[in-house]
């Protein structure tokens, strides 16, 4: 596996914005440059990166935050880009205000409330990765940036998706979700007092959540991935070689 992926684009008021580019498919192709990416909120973008952004061309930003995040913090975008939200609603926020304020909390109580999160992300909202492929599908929305708050989580899922639809090896996958730990700046801010144990776990990546999400997914169409590629994320056969032509070399 190349150090030298994923591709990471630099800003100022952003970090872990990445061209998913370049990651090698088991039967040898490699997805493109300059077609798909992934990121961190845009919402602090300055001036200087929105003309660093403009350069990528994007057609398409898919909003993956809930409705109430992307009102209170709205995006960036340079002229030419449209956001299309399709919102992943963030499931945990009680029970982890709940656990902030006792003292016993632990990092993994916090695990074991991300776990349920991820759960749903791939469960209760596989409709929005849906229409993530959906656009993926149609190649005038290209190039098309998806993102959530921290680039994590939500968006760690929907790379999953979009990598393993694409027929990368697990490995590529876990390998592209953990880039995070490098490129993310933890620029996303805690409540005020956030035990460290908490904040660590809130910040970290978590593969084995990711294989939770992943496995809990295609279970839930009868545990095979060609029925969940097609009931799951709507693609069928054909869509599934379309969308195999458009994103890879």
């Amino acid at each position: 596996m190349s150090l030298e992926l994923p591709h990471a684009v630099p800003l100022e008021g952003a970090s872990n914005l990445r061209d998913m580019g370049g990651w090698q498919m088991a039967d040898g192709r490699r997805l493109r440059r300059g077609v798909l990416y992934r990121s961190a909120t845009l919402a602090n973008l300055t001036p200087r990166d929105v003309a660093a952004v403009a350069e990528l061309r994007l057609r398409t930003v898919v909003d993956l935050r809930g409705v109430a995040e992307a009102a209170h913090h709205p995006s960036r975008l340079p002229e030419g880009a449209e956001r299309v939200a399709l919102p992943i609603e963030p499931t945990v926020g009680a029970s982890l205000r709940d656990l902030m304020r006792r003292e016993q909390s632990t990092g993994e109580d916090v695990v074991a409330l991300l776990r349920r999160a991820y759960l749903d992300y791939g469960t209760r909202f596989i409709g929005a990765y849906r229409g993530l492929f959906e656009l993926l599908l149609d190649p005038a929305r290209h190039a098309l940036l998806f993102h959530c708050s921290a680039g994590k989580d939500r968006t760690g899922l929907g790379a999953a998706l979009v990598l393993t639809a694409l027929g990368a090896t697990r490995q590529t996958v876990l390998h592209d979700y953990l880039a995070t730990d490098r490129l993310w700046r933890r620029d996303y801010a805690l409540p005020p007092g956030t035990p460290k144990p908490l904040g660590d776990a809130l910040y970290a990546t978590h593969p084995e959540l990711l294989e939770a999400a992943l496995a809990a997914a295609i279970a839930a169409h009868g545990g095979s991935l060609p029925v969940f590629l097609e009931q799951g994320l709507g693609l069928d056969a054909p869509r599934l070689a379309r969308l195999r032509d458009l994103l890879l070399e």
